[in-house]
C-alpha cells in the first residue's frame, strides 16, 4: 500500500503539482501571465462550536484567482470546500483573515454594503437552480437586472444577447416546469452572467443533471469564461466536471491538500491528473467525485 502511494504521488509530483498555493502569477495555456486580481483569500479561518468542542471547517487558507480564470475547488465531503465557498459568496462569515473581492474586503463591509456589494459583484450558479417558478425563462433573467437598476430600454437587448450567446433564446418564453434540468441551469448560468458580475460562484453545478444535460451545461460554462469573459470559481465533486477548469484546488481537513494546473494537458490528460489527485486524499473516489 505505501509503494503504491509514493508511486502515485511521484508520478503526480513529476507532472507540477505543487504542495499548497501562494497566491502566485500563474499562466494561461499559451503563455500569458494573469496580472489582474480578482479574488485573494488570506489565511481564512472558519470556526464552528465552543469550548473544548471547535471545529476547524476552514484552516488557514489562502490562494488568488485572476480575472478571466476558471477555478475549481475539489475535496471530500466535510473537507470544507463549500464552508469556503459560502465565506467567499458572503453567506457566512469568517472567524479570521480576509477575503479580498476586486479590491474589497468583504469581511470588513457592513451588512448594508455587503447586500450591494453581494447584487453588483457576485454571480451565483446553484445545484437547484433557484429560479422563480411564476416568472418564465425571460424574466428569471431579467430581475437580475431590475435589481440592479438597470435602464429598462437596456433589459431587452442584455437578455437577448446573453440568451444568444447560451443558446437558450427558443425557451426564453417558457415557465421553470416545463424547461429540463439542464435548461433550468443554463437560465441559471444566464442570470449569473447578465450584470456583469467580478466573481461568479458555482456551488455543484452538475450534481442534479444527467450526463448530457451536464455536458449541455459545462459548454455553456465555458462560454461564460472564455467568451464572455467571466471569472468563475467552482466547488465540485464530479472529475469529469472538474476537468472542464484551468486549475483546481483540493481541500483536505480544511487547508489546501494540493493544487492542479491545467498548462497544455488536454481535458483527458488533465482529468486522469485530478484522479490520481483523489488518490492522495486518503480516500475513495466515491468520497470525492
Amino acid at each position: 500500500m505505501a509503494a503504491a502511494f509514493f508511486s502515485c504521488y511521484n508520478r503526480v509530483k513529476a507532472k507540477g503539482v505543487k504542495p499548497l498555493y501562494f497566491g502566485e502569477g500563474i499562466e494561461k495555456t499559451g503563455g500569458n501571465k494573469r496580472v489582474d486580481e480578482i479574488l485573494r483569500v488570506e489565511n481564512v479561518e472558519k470556526y464552528y462550536g465552543g469550548k473544548g468542542n471547535v471545529t476547524k471547517a476552514v484552516d488557514g487558507i489562502g490562494f488568488t484567482a485572476y480575472k478571466g480564470e476558471y477555478m475549481g475547488i475539489m475535496g471530500a465531503s466535510g473537507s470544507g470546500k463549500t464552508t469556503l465557498l459560502n465565506c467567499i459568496s458572503t453567506i457566512d462569515t469568517v472567524t479570521a483573515g480576509k477575503i479580498i473581492i476586486n479590491g474589497k474586503d468583504i469581511t470588513k463591509l457592513p451588512s448594508k454594503q455587503l447586500s450591494r456589494f453581494r447584487r453588483e459583484e457576485l454571480g451565483f450558479i446553484f445545484q437547484d437552480f433557484n429560479l422563480l417558478d411564476t416568472l418564465t425563462a425571460y424574466e428569471n433573467i431579467a430581475l437580475a437586472l431590475t435589481i440592479v437598476k438597470t435602464p429598462a430600454n437596456e433589459v431587452e437587448s442584455r437578455v437577448r444577447n446573453v440568451a444568444k450567446a447560451l443558446s437558450i433564446e427558443s425557451i426564453l418564453g417558457k415557465y421553470p416546469y416545463q424547461l429540463s434540468g439542464g435548461e433550468k441551469q443554463r437560465v441559471a448560468s444566464a442570470r449569473a452572467i447578465i450584470t456583469g458580475p467580478s466573481l461568479i460562484l458555482a456551488d455543484e453545478p452538475t450534481g442534479a443533471l444527467d450526463s448530457k444535460s451536464a455536458r449541455m451545461l459545462l459548454e455553456s460554462i465555458h462560454t461564460l469564461n472564455r467568451v464572455m469573459g467571466a471569472t468563475i470559481l467552482m466547488v465540485t465533486h464530479d472529475a469529469f466536471t472538474a476537468s472542464h477548469c484551468e486549475r483546481i484546488l483540493f481541500i483536505k481537513d480544511g487547508k489546501i491538500f494540493n493544487e492542479l494546473v491545467r498548462g497544455s494537458d488536454t481535458r483527458k490528460e488533465f482529468f486522469n491528473r485530478i484522479i490520481e489527485v483523489v488518490t492522495l486524499l486518503g480516500g475513495d473516489n466515491d468520497n470525492v467525485l
